[in-house]
């Protein structure tokens, strides 16, 4: 029986409390309900832990040593201890001398925001640069953490060790030793690097325009992706789902072929060492044609995480003269949706959509075409009868117009975008060398 196989692997999942400090002083402090969600579907992402409980706890100040007081350390042991939890997930900065006197006083596992994450990050990376990204960001995060092995949780493989037991290598390595491995892993993520820029000049060359679909975590972006690609990529309302770009071909509505990029939800507040491994995802969005910026309007902090999308993008350096298209997603969850419909009409680049029907896409795939073949120009190129490389590339790319043979030539009249031009010139010099 199937059943008796997984029945072990149910009791091995980790009990968590996730807790958010509401921080009375902090000026920047975001709605704790809202930050409670967003890290309760954080610590759902992570496989084989469940949560058990999770609370806001407002703080006056911060204690230096235990980061809560007396009174609520207390209330939450009783908590924890009811519950028999193993795992605590702070959503917020904790020091790594409050992590070992909290640990020691609670008897858990403690994680905090950078933890977590980083966590979740090493279950989704897959590309060779994503995946040594993490772990230099994990190793970097533990070298301020040698914290002693863990003897009363149960060993547990899974993701960097973190969640894991006692015996993790990693945690009792002393400084010189993580040292060492992060030189070694700088070195080959030189290598990998270069690598992939050559893998991104190949990919230059394939003519098709590619449109890269982001938003904030769980706005919809893979369920779009998967409505427009049929293509079966992790859609589960998951933060993270998706920590690699996933890329397919899609025929617009026009009879144009694209490719369609999907890429990881962004995040409010991401850790500052985990920026490298989270750009090292996005990529793709800077050599995008196209951006599609997909948002769950139906999420009270919606405008705020438009904010911090864009802040994210400009500080990847993207080209604001790139053309963009919003999209309003989760539509049907709500009521009055007249406001919304409006301000689509009043600006002509935003698009109201349910991507789980499909409902309001197609306008979306029209805008795309309209906007790929706005900027194209008519030319009439001559091609020697036996050149069939070149008269391959023109048809491949979609841009025959019509083609005619006068005076042993083919005379071949084209409508392409300057991109294209640009990669027929580097064709045809790559052809006369």
């Amino acid at each position: 029986g199937g059943s008796t196989a997984h029945a072990p692997a149910r009791s091995v999942a980790m009990k968590a409390w996730i807790v958010h400090p509401d921080i009375s002083k902090d000026e920047t402090r975001r709605n704790p309900e809202f930050a409670l969600a967003e890290a309760v579907s954080l610590a759902c992402a992570l496989p084989k832990v469940d949560v058990v409980g999770s609370q806001v706890v407002q703080l006056n100040r911060i204690s230096p040593g235990m980061l809560f007081g007396s009174g609520k350390r207390d209330e939450l042991k009783a908590a924890l201890t009811r519950h028999d939890v193993d795992l605590v997930f702070i959503n917020g900065r904790v020091s790594p001398v409050q992590q070992r006197n909290l640990e020691a006083e609670w008897k858990v596992k403690i994680l905090d925001r950078t933890g977590l994450i980083l966590e979740i990050f090493s279950h989704r990376a897959r590309t060779r640069e994503g995946v040594l990204q993490v772990e230099m960001a994990a190793l970097s995060y533990q070298r301020t953490r040698l914290v002693r092995a863990w003897t009363h949780l149960e060993r547990q493989r899974g993701g960097l060790g973190f969640v894991g037991g006692p015996g993790e290598t990693q945690i009792e390595a002393d400084r010189r030793s993580i040292d060492e491995q992060l030189a070694r892993l700088r070195k080959q993520l030189s290598k990998v690097v270069k690598t992939r820029t050559l893998h991104r000049a190949s990919r230059a060359k394939v003519p098709y325009p590619i449109i890269a679909l982001v938003g904030y975590t769980n706005a919809g972006k893979s369920t779009l992706f998967n409505f427009l690609t049929g293509a079966q990529v992790m859609a589960k309302d998951m933060l993270f789902a998706t920590l690699d770009p996933t890329m397919r071909a899609v025929r617009l509505p026009s009879g144009m072929d694209v490719i369609l990029s999907d890429t990881v939800g962004f995040i409010s507040q991401l850790p500052t060492e985990l920026v490298a491994a989270f750009r090292a995802t996005l990529e793709e969005v800077l050599s995008a044609d196209i951006i599609v910026h997909v948002r769950d309007v139906s999420h009270p902090e919606n405008d705020q995480q438009r904010k911090d999308v864009e802040e994210i993008l400009a500080g990847l350096g993207l080209d604001p003269a790139r053309p963009r298209f919003e999209v309003f997603n989760k539509v049907d969850r709500i009521k009055d949706q007249a406001p919304l419909r409006a301000e689509a009409a009043r600006r002509g680049d935003v698009f109201v959509t349910c991507a789980l029907d499909g409902t309001g896409v197609g306008g979306l795939l029209e805008a795309i075409s309209r906007a790929l073949t706005s900027n194209r120009t008519s030319e009439t190129i001559r091609l020697p009868l036996a050149d069939g490389r070149r008269r391959a590339w023109l048809f491949a790319a979609g841009v025959v117009e019509a083609e005619r043979t006068r005076d042993m030539c083919k005379e071949i009249d084209v409508l392409w975008s300057a991109k294209q031009a640009a990669q027929f010139a580097k064709l045809s010099k790559e052809f006369s060398a």
